[in-house]
């Protein structure tokens, strides 16, 4: 297996299963009602916001790789539309998977070489850098939707 299928199976392992922790976006998302992906404490942000946050750099690197400026800024990063019906819910998961999917086809076609060119300007390192630590950034933010739900779920129980 090459270095890029490599990167691309991690990328899609935390989307959709397989990966070591046992843990993956899928699995957390697909049974969880709008209401309370929507839901928040004041100390957290709601899983919705969680999910376009993560799929807001995985898209902008995928436009890169299709040949776009990167345009994202971390200022917009946390600005998801609001989710207010199951079917906007299941329109942001359904994106979610469809972004997913497409940076890792792209990135299991790039040359092997491309890995260690700069991605965009030497501000943001190369390119294996950029997958590598998007990979590590969806992880990050899966823990946070893990315990947010685990949370939610408990919480949920001690009022029944």
């Amino acid at each position: 297996m090459t270095i890029q299928e490599h990167l691309a199976q991690h990328l899609r392992q935390v989307h959709f299963g397989g990966n070591w922790t046992g843990v993956d976006l899928k699995s957390k998302l697909e049974d969880l009602p709008w209401q309370q992906a929507t839901s928040r404490d004041r100390s957290s942000h709601s899983i919705a916001t969680l999910v376009f946050h993560i799929n807001y750099y995985v898209s902008a690197v995928a436009k890169v790789f299709e040949g776009g400026p990167l345009d994202a800024h971390d200022r917009d990063s946390f600005n998801s539309p609001p989710i207010r019906s199951r079917e906007a819910w299941n329109a942001l998961l359904e994106n979610t998977w469809a972004e997913a999917e497409l940076l890792a086809g792209l990135i299991e076609q790039m040359p092997e070489n491309q890995l260690w060119e700069t991605f965009v300007s030497e501000t943001y390192g190369t390119y294996y850098r950029n997958i590598a630590g998007l990979v590590e950034h969806c992880h990050y933010h899966l823990g946070q939707i893990a315990l947010i739900r685990n949370q939610i779920e408990n919480t949920r129980s001690a009022d029944d």
